[in-house]
């Protein structure tokens, strides 16, 4: 009997709801976007627009405590607040270019940096929030590569405003170059539900509930910014830099 071999030339786009689900993608032969809009990649993008040399993701506050001493700026959050003794944790508005810029950060989070370390085994990793949203896009299309989203999730289980950031980058690859998965079409779906009011369908998150009782209901409106800027931050070694 002769066996028929299926193949495609198209590019996969994938979502992957959790980090904890990633054992299942073939993340060394894909791009992979890490997602966590409240609020640690957020901030990425918005540190390295406001020129920061380089952001170093590190997944414990102990391994962020030893640059203290290297002269970096060291921020720190878990659940939500700043841990005790560091600069500021992983709010939007502590990277200004006043705070930032020509200067490294090493930040450790709960969920996003998890996301990144967990993902290092792929061919590049960048950064996506609704801030860079667009200009993330346009440089994605143009990479002949198979795109893994990977939301950060909380404390790895799903989340939904990470879920609907990657719908929102679906809705803007998807087409006749690409096969997406169903955690994917999935993902559109919910962005098609939010995007005629992001603010207001993403209130009712837990995440959202979280930092509204820790009283920065400013950084979520902030997180939900679409195209606020341009920079894309890549994983380049240890170190998150302006592609």
């Amino acid at each position: 009997m002769k066996v028929v071999q299926l193949t495609s030339d198209k590019k996969k786009i994938e979502v992957a709801l959790t980090p904890a689900l990633l054992p299942l993608y073939d993340v060394e032969n894909s791009i992979v976007v890490v997602i966590d809009i409240f609020r640690a990649t957020s901030s990425m993008c918005y540190g390295i627009e406001n020129g920061a040399d380089a952001i170093i993701p590190v997944s414990q506050v102990e391994e962020c405590i030893a640059y203290a001493e290297k002269g970096y700026l060291i921020a720190a959050e878990r659940n939500g607040e700043v841990v005790e003794g560091f600069d500021f944790g992983n709010s939007p508005f502590s990277y200004t270019a006043e705070k930032v810029a020509g200067k490294t950060v090493v930040l450790t989070t709960t969920n996003g940096t998890h996301a990144i370390h967990l993902s290092r085994k792929a061919k590049s990793i960048v950064i996506g929030s609704f801030l860079n949203l667009s200009s993330l896009a346009t440089w994605l299309k143009d990479q002949q590569e198979n795109i893994l989203l990977v939301c950060a999730g909380w404390k790895n289980k799903f989340n939904l405003e990470d879920t609907v950031f990657a719908g929102a980058m679906v809705d803007k690859l998807k087409g006749d170059d690409f096969r997406i998965d169903d955690s994917a079409i999935a993902a559109a779906d919910l962005w098609e539900l939010a995007k005629d009011d992001l603010g207001g369908y993403l209130a009712k998150t837990s995440h959202s509930e979280r930092l509204k009782k820790l009283g920065i209901e400013e950084d979520i409106a902030f997180c939900l910014n679409v195209d606020m800027t341009t920079a894309i931050p890549v994983l380049d070694g240890e170190k998150l830099v302006k592609l």
